[in-house]
């Protein structure tokens, strides 16, 4: 994933623009960058983050950037915010989102005998093909328009100008912009919990597609809101941080009310509910909130020094960090039977070597709630898993050894009333070594969201678009 932040400010906005990014660091661990107009040009700063936190590249940078207006972004892809100078005049652009047709538009690019500059190990960067596309049109509203209706899969973006910052939320709204106000200062931002320590609060959320410009006086709606919707429901279930709010329903509010609704339709008899850190947490304490059972920790993150490791594109480097940070503690496994409640199982190698790391320690029974569905169908509309390949998800290296190989159709094997579900299930909890596993439902999960059904993105369990 990626996730950014701006500010316009009639005063320094330096602070802001460095404190509201790493609020994002969450999102990557591959580039950070920042961009601020200094009246007279762009002062900018793109490093590799990928050993390293955000802050500790950029700190010694910061005395000599001034400006009242700016834009930073943590990226798990492509370098950015980039300095672009084209007819349109200078200007910084930033994106989060996912090109599928990368490829197709670049040629579109090439027989007007434009080119792109190799800088991103040898690919197109993609922020910069957006900003080609915005360039071809006689506008930055036309050219962002554009966008929105080129592009397949998602793009959000920030593009500041000297006169201030345009804020384009994708076409189907599949990740979110929203806007935060304080005196003499609007930012916006992919996640909102950027705001209250910067005091900021909650103005304005952006609806698909819709395009806003602002400055230091204020807000400009410059095309609305679309009608249809699809918002990521990864961000409540995984991503998302626990203090963001998105479309009215807070993350770790959603969390608890699903952690709540697996244990409602739960029976098994445990000693302990825990949660898989991080983003398992949440969940796991409405289960125990809901079911009276003890929430606890029988394993305990060691931060200080390891990052997330679900970003490491590397899946060798992601096991052995998810090993290495996790430390039990085991006078609260040794012959216990616990629950754990994690945000999903993608491949599930670091999960059982999270419960073979349990069983080592003398636990009796290790049962296994996912918060969401069985992932069927890999995501091709968002950036967070495009290293790993459809054909390596859990759920469907399940189907071909039951089936043999692939089925034509999916379908039986996404409805829990089927018994081909059942016989998926069991065959993950066998693989992956469980004393049981039971998924989340697909309505319990939407009911815990609190929006709209038909504006919630659930691609990754039915294949529906």
């Amino acid at each position: 994933m990626s996730g950014f932040f701006g500010v316009v400010s009639k005063g320094d906005c330096v602070t802001d623009v460095f404190f509201g990014t790493d609020y994002h660091s969450h999102l990557g661990t591959s580039r950070g960058g920042i961009a601020v107009w200094d009246g007279n040009n762009f002062n900018n700063s793109i490093h590799n983050i990928e050993n390293t936190q955000f802050r500790s590249k950029f700190e010694s940078e910061l005395p000599k950037m001034k400006g009242n207006m700016g834009i930073g972004c943590i990226s798990d892809i492509e370098p950015q915010p980039l300095i672009v100078r084209s007819h349109h005049g200078q200007y910084a652009i930033s994106t989060v989102g996912r090109i599928n047709n990368l490829d197709e538009i670049s040629s579109r690019v090439f027989t007007k005998n434009m080119h792109f500059l190799e800088t991103n190990k040898g690919t197109i960067n993609p922020t910069e093909l957006v900003s080609v596309i915005i360039d071809q049109e006689s506008s930055f509203k036309d050219g962002l328009l554009r966008a929105q209706e080129l592009i397949e899969g998602s793009c959000s973006i920030l593009l500041l100008t000297p006169e201030g910052l345009f804020a384009s939320r994708d076409r189907l709204g599949r990740t979110p912009i929203i806007v935060g106000r304080k005196e003499g200062s609007y930012c916006v931002s992919f996640e909102s919990c950027a705001f209250p320590n910067l005091g900021y609060m909650f103005y304005y959320e952006l609806g698909p597609g819709e395009i806003v410009f602002l400055n230091p006086d204020g807000i400009e709606k410059v095309s609305p809101s679309r009608d249809k919707m699809k918002i990521c429901a990864f961000l409540w279930v995984y991503y998302g941080y626990p203090s963001s709010t998105y479309e009215g329903m807070n993350v770790e509010v959603m969390r608890y009310r699903n952690g709540a609704l697996l244990a409602r339709n739960d029976n098994v008899e445990i000693d302990m509910v825990a949660g898989i850190p991080d983003s398992g947490v949440g969940h796991a304490i409405g289960y125990s909130n809901e079911s009276k059972v003890p929430f606890g920790r029988p394993f305990i993150k060691y931060t200080p020094t390891w990052s997330r490791s679900f970003m490491p594109q590397d899946q060798d480097i992601r096991n052995l960090v998810a090993k290495m940070k996790l430390m039990p503690v085991p006078e609260l496994v040794y012959n216990k039977s616990l629950l754990f409640c994690d945000d999903s199982i993608v491949r599930g190698t670091q999960l059982r070597e999270t419960v073979d790391l349990l069983y080592k320690c003398k636990a009796r029974e290790v049962h296994i709630r996912p918060a969401c569905p069985p992932l069927v169908f890999g995501c091709k509309y968002l950036n967070f898993s495009t290293s790993r390949s459809e054909m390596d998800l859990a759920a469907r290296q399940a189907i071909i050894e039951l089936e043999g190989k692939e089925p034509e159709s999916l379908d039986n094997y996404c409805d829990p009333a089927n018994e081909k579900y059942h016989c998926m299930v069991d065959c993950i909890c066998k693989r992956l070594d469980f004393s049981s596993l039971k998924y989340q439902n697909l309505h319990d999960m939407i009911e815990a969201i609190g929006i709209e059904p038909d504006k919630i993105c659930t691609y990754c369990w039915n294949g529906k678009e």
